[in-house]
């Protein structure tokens, strides 16, 4: 991944940030701002997400965990980066196991199966390992992450979906918590059906090779950035199989062996909030 460019000013940042507000508040996705940002300039997408995050949490909203993405070697490379990345999962984001979504309430809503973990202690000090991370989880259960995107015909770079809260839209867990005394997240098969059809299948290892090697991740990006992860927060560790896109009246549909199943269903038409 390059860093062979000059620093992103303030004004960029604060247009690319006003271009993907104004997505959310019409419902029509916007150009890439790959154009104001740089494709792959970490430090100014995330300045974007920051803006993002705050917004939302002056509006009200508050912080109830992360989502971990580009966890897949193969999307990786396709996106030409070295290094997962993370958003922002909001209160208003999660909807109850067999739920029915608003299909708009998602801008270009694709779905992708993972396994969600619940923390169980705070990882903001020590060495943030595997051991570490597996001590602070208190239970993992089988989640549907609802992926969007503000960007227009998911034409994204790194830096798009990481100024766009890493295309986080919504998620559904699971109603079976299982301790990891009880469950190995590594050998975990999924798979994901929409309408009956089985559209996405995987395995824990898919997932940088351990889940949990995830969190790891992302418990120190946290901590770096200042906002280190807390008891009681979601993280969704990132997809075990290839995410699909969904259309009105879709119903989806995933089993995580040894956490069982979760599933939603998008409504019919439209129904914007």
């Amino acid at each position: 991944m390059s860093e062979n460019h000059p620093p992103v000013g303030d004004d960029s940042i604060a247009a690319a940030a006003a271009r993907l507000r104004e997505a959310a508040a019409t419902g029509t996705p916007v150009p890439p701002v790959r154009d104001l940002i740089g494709r792959d300039d970490v430090k100014a997408a995330y300045a974007v997400q920051q803006r993002f995050t705050a917004e939302r949490i002056a509006a009200g909203a508050t912080v109830v965990g992360r989502k971990i993405g580009l966890t897949s070697a193969a999307v990786q490379q396709q996106l030409g980066v070295d290094q997962p990345d993370f958003g922002f999962l909001f209160d208003d984001m999660e909807y109850a196991d067999g739920s029915v979504v608003p299909v708009d309430a998602v801008l270009q809503p694709r779905v992708e199966a993972e396994i969600a973990f619940v923390l169980g202690a705070d990882l903001a000090e020590g060495p943030l390992d595997a051991a570490q991370v597996r001590e602070a989880v208190d239970h993992a259960v089988a989640a549907i992450e609802i992926c969007g995107s503000r960007v227009a015909d998911w034409d994204i770079s790194f830096g798009d979906t990481v100024a766009d809260n890493a295309s986080a839209g919504a998620y559904v867990l699971g109603t079976r918590r299982v301790p990891l005394t009880a469950f190995d997240p590594v050998t975990a098969e999924m798979t994901m059906t929409v309408d009956g059809e089985t559209v996405s299948t995987g395995s824990g290892a898919a997932c940088l090779g351990d889940p949990l090697d995830a969190v790891v991740w992302l418990a120190r990006q946290a901590r770096d950035l200042g906002e280190p992860l807390r008891t009681g927060q979601i993280v969704l560790s990132g997809a075990l199989g290839p995410m699909r896109p969904v259309t009105p009246g879709a119903a989806v549909h995933a089993t995580v062996t040894g956490l069982g199943t979760v599933s939603v269903t998008f409504s019919a038409r439209e129904e914007r909030r």
